[in-house]
């Protein structure tokens, strides 16, 4: 499927969701560090949990009102309360002492309005997409989001510690052209709504969940996700504290290889394997059942995690990230598709938002490890990352096409009878 036959919405979805993510990875990153130098280490880790609370619960809620409502009118409206947070944090940053609590507070309700409209965006991909295309479109989406942050990141790096009010307003400027894209080129199409079935909006809500949570093999495509992508979140949690203090530094010539900078090589690895192999192996895995190249995937990811957990040879850290970044490649536009798949049409954002949960459980996970590493050899990690990982396949394929499978028949007995 070639860019011209994509359809329209999904053209919009794609473009606005690289910026927004651009934007994001530009900033978001240097948070804590920002809170911290101003308002002390401990405010900032409060500040910040609560953050994770607030947006968690947004995005749930987001999830309930993009099937009630317009998507189209979701996100303009969430763009535009965006736009106008980000120029209040742009604004914050202007006076010389800095308006710290404006800026917290603007930052707070722009990751609130984010949440609600995220559920609505995810759910577009599904509206203009079908299940013989979905596999693709996801690729296309999985290497626009890294391509994305890589950007961002860099955009971050270069620009945060000496040209900050600057950067922010090319920002504000950058997000202000969302709403405006969306109100010309995002078109408000037909796709079945929620009905409101209980008078009572929080009633409603709860019971709109209800039916994601009796869905047994979606919960178990959810939280067989959320074992994977915990040794994923766990790059930056315990194995970025461990490299910090035991890797070995290498020098070539006057440069020095610290376990930092080894952190940061692992991440760039991944990020440009991911923009330069994304369609080469979804090329390659279109030859086979889909199946067999999940379970191949998950195989590759979790040997190549299990591994990079206790390594501390340079070379072997490189090695075994590619394998886990093409297991990746492999395993994610399968799973995605297929819960993509799973999801009924008049409840696409509330199950966007549940799988979340996903996201949400892999970073708990991940940051546990810093705790439980403390107490464990980073070998004995390797084999509790590993243990996730097996336990995390067999959940995630058993959701997928185990019970997906038996569901199917038996509805199909059902009929019959």
């Amino acid at each position: 499927m070639k860019w011209k036959e994509y359809p329209q919405n999904l053209k919009v979805r794609l473009i606005t969701s690289f910026f927004n993510r651009a934007i994001s990875s530009a900033v978001m990153p240097f948070m804590a560090l920002f809170f911290a130098q101003h308002k002390g280490a401990v405010w900032a880790g409060i500040f910040l949990g609560m953050i994770v609370f607030v947006t968690f619960i947004g995005n749930f809620i987001g999830g309930y009102i993009s099937d009630r409502f317009r998507r189209k009118k979701i996100l303009m409206i969430t763009s535009i309360v965006s736009t106008i947070l980000l120029g209040l944090m742009t604004a914050s940053l202007v006076p010389q002492y800095k308006w710290i609590e404006v800026f917290a507070t603007a930052y707070l309700l722009f990751m609130i309005s984010g949440s609600l409209g995220r559920p609505a965006m995810q759910a577009i991909i599904i509206d203009s997409t079908t299940p013989e295309n979905r596999k693709a479109i996801y690729a296309v989406d999985y290497w626009l989001t890294n391509l994305s942050m890589a950007i961002g990141a860099a955009l971050g790096g270069l620009f945060y510690s000496y040209h900050q009010l600057g950067l922010f307003i090319v920002l504000t400027c950058a997000y202000a052209t969302l709403p405006i894209a969306y109100a010309i080129w995002l078109q408000d199409t037909t796709v079945p709504q929620l009905k409101k079935q209980h008078k009572n909006v929080v009633k409603d809500l709860f019971a709109n969940y209800k039916v994601a949570l009796q869905d047994k093999p979606f919960v178990m495509a959810v939280l067989g996700g959320m074992c994977i992508y915990a040794a994923e979140f766990s790059l930056n949690s315990y194995i970025g504290v461990r490299l910090a203090t035991e890797f070995r530094p290498l020098f070539v010539g006057e440069f020095k290889l610290s376990g930092v900078r080894m952190l940061s090589l692992l991440n760039i690895e991944n990020m440009m394997l991911v923009v330069l192999l994304t369609f080469i192996v979804t090329k390659f895995t279109d030859k086979f059942d889909k199946r067999k190249m999940l379970l191949a995937g998950l195989v590759f990811y979790s040997v190549g995690y299990t591994v990079i957990t206790s390594a501390n040879i340079w070379y072997m850290l490189l090695l075994f990230n590619l394998v886990a970044t093409i297991g990746e490649l492999m395993y994610s536009p399968i799973a995605n598709a297929e819960k993509a798949n799973m999801m009924p049409d008049d409840k696409r954002g509330s199950y966007s938002a549940f799988s979340g949960i996903s996201f949400s459980g892999a970073d708990l996970i991940a940051r546990s490890t810093i705790i439980l590493g403390a107490f464990l050899v980073p070998s004995m990690m390797s084999v509790y990352i590993g243990l996730i990982l097996l336990a995390g396949t067999g959940v995630l394929y058993g959701g997928l096409f185990v019970f997906q499978e038996k569901r199917r028949k038996e509805l199909i007995l059902s009929k019959t009878v």
